[in-house]
């Protein structure tokens, strides 16, 4: 492989001529008080710590107080002690993404954790905590896309550049269509961030769920729930990141995030730590204005550039689908897909309640006969839906309603129709001959 001189070139011209700093004044639980250098630094700003035993701890800086600047670690506090140098690290962090990237795993910082040597790094960097493209420059969303999933491709078709929520309790099955979404979207590249995962479901996820396949076109960011709150913070942006790289690149991106729950829970513990005043459930101001400074990041690009399409998972709390986070992204977002754990009790994964679901791109992505066909099964499946109690308690009587017989009759067809296994992909078009084929309509019409 032949030496990479312009890289080399580059890193030179990136080491600072000196080196200012500070020392530690106080630690507060996840807080460290720097003194000296407050001047030279500001919100979103770094600094690295150095430890008794020389180990150096990034941190950010997350506010001021009493002429002392306050920052959050990367990494645990052990070994910080008072008058630790603390040194100015710059302003802005940035990334340099390559094709290179795609089918490897990442942590908060851009640093590789698979274990296949180190990332190249690419010519233009682009800044962990962009801004989202001004409204009035951005594109339209595009043409629909399909995901794969026969219940989402139907009855919630998703556009190029939309942002879709995946509300659900937990093990209710939010990775398991992750996974899919991964392997058969017809975009050009997923991006997947693991926010706050369990450190051993990120092997399970890899080789298992997402497979060969699907990470050779995707880039994993992970934060495992045992790493510091501003790492699993950073992740979620180094996930937009990412996305917005390929974006920029004109590609197609699936973006997908898992989950949004996490990353509104580590901001409340920097919040809280900060002295922000708790507010509903304990999650304070900036929570709520964080949520849309980064979802906003996804969605069309400017005029000319590529589209990313954002799939967000919502952790509901004890099933609660109106608790602060899940009512607040869904604000944000273009659409909501619902996962409830009674209809996975049953059998049918993906587990998605198609009446509580709704993408509001639809109906007019679709064309008459689409949504004709797709508005005739949602009629019926609300039909069976708001009599079920009676049927299952044989009160019902045959011939009391026309529509309702017409729902019993197909009920046992569009449940098969809305399960579907995890290696099993169905492309949109098929997705509605199948539901063609189940009222023994002629498609495509």
């Amino acid at each position: 492989m032949p030496f990479d001189f312009d890289q080399l070139i580059r890193d030179i011209d990136s080491i600072p001529d000196c080196s200012r700093y500070g020392r530690v004044t106080a630690v507060s639980g996840l807080m460290v008080e720097v003194g000296g250098i407050e001047k030279e630094l500001s919100v979103g700003g770094r600094c690295i710590v150095e430890t008794r035993d020389r180990r150096r701890i990034p941190c950010e800086v997350v506010g001021f107080r009493q002429g002392r600047a306050l920052a959050m670690p990367f990494g645990a506090l052990d070994g910080v002690g008072l008058g630790c140098r603390a040194l100015v690290a710059g302003d802005q962090a940035m990334i340099y993404p390559t094709d290179a990237w795609l089918g490897r795993v990442v942590n908060a910082l851009g640093e590789p954790v698979d274990g296949k040597g180190p990332l190249p790094k690419g010519p233009h960097g682009t800044p962990i905590r962009n801004n989202p493209p001004n409204a009035h420059s951005r594109a339209r969303v595009g043409e629909k896309l399909d995901l794969g999933i026969r219940a989402i491709n139907a009855f919630l078709t998703c556009c190029r550049g939309q942002r879709m929520g995946i509300f659900a309790g937990s093990g209710v099955g939010k990775s398991s269509v992750m996974s899919m979404l991964a392997r058969f979207s017809a975009a050009e590249v997923a991006v997947i961030g693991l926010i706050g995962e369990r450190g051993r479901e990120l092997q399970e996820f890899i080789t298992e769920d997402l497979g060969e396949e699907g990470l050779a076109r995707s880039v994993v960011v992970c934060a495992t729930s045992d790493e510091a709150p501003l790492m699993r913070k950073q992740a979620a942006y180094m996930t937009l990141a990412v996305a917005e790289h390929f974006r920029d690149q004109g590609r197609d991106v699936l973006c997908m995030m898992d989950s949004v729950t996490r990353f509104a829970m580590a901001q409340r513990e920097i919040g809280l730590s900060a002295g922000e005043p708790p507010t509903t459930k304990g999650y304070p101001p900036t929570v709520f204005a964080e949520l849309p400074r980064l979802l906003e990041r996804a969605g069309p690009g400017v005029v000319g550039a590529g589209t990313i399409t954002g799939l967000f998972t919502v952790l509901v709390d004890g099933d609660d689908h109106n608790e602060p986070i899940a009512d607040a992204v869904r604000g944000i977002l273009d659409g909501h897909i619902v996962m409830e754990r009674q209809i996975g009790e049953r059998g049918r994964y993906p587990a998605i309640n198609i009446l509580r679901s709704v993408s509001r791109t639809m109906p007019g992505c679709n064309t008459p006969n689409e949504n004709e066909l797709v508005g005739h099964a949602r009629r019926l499946l609300s039909s069976y839906d708001n009599m079920a109690e009676m049927i299952r308690l044989g009160a019902y009587r045959r011939g009391s309603d026309p529509q309702v017989d017409e729902a019993i009759h197909f009920q046992p067809a569009l449940e098969a129709f809305l399960k579907q296994g995890k290696r099993e992909a169905t492309d949109l078009e098929t997705s509605y001959a199948m539901l063609a084929e189940i009222f023994g309509v002629q498609w495509p019409q």
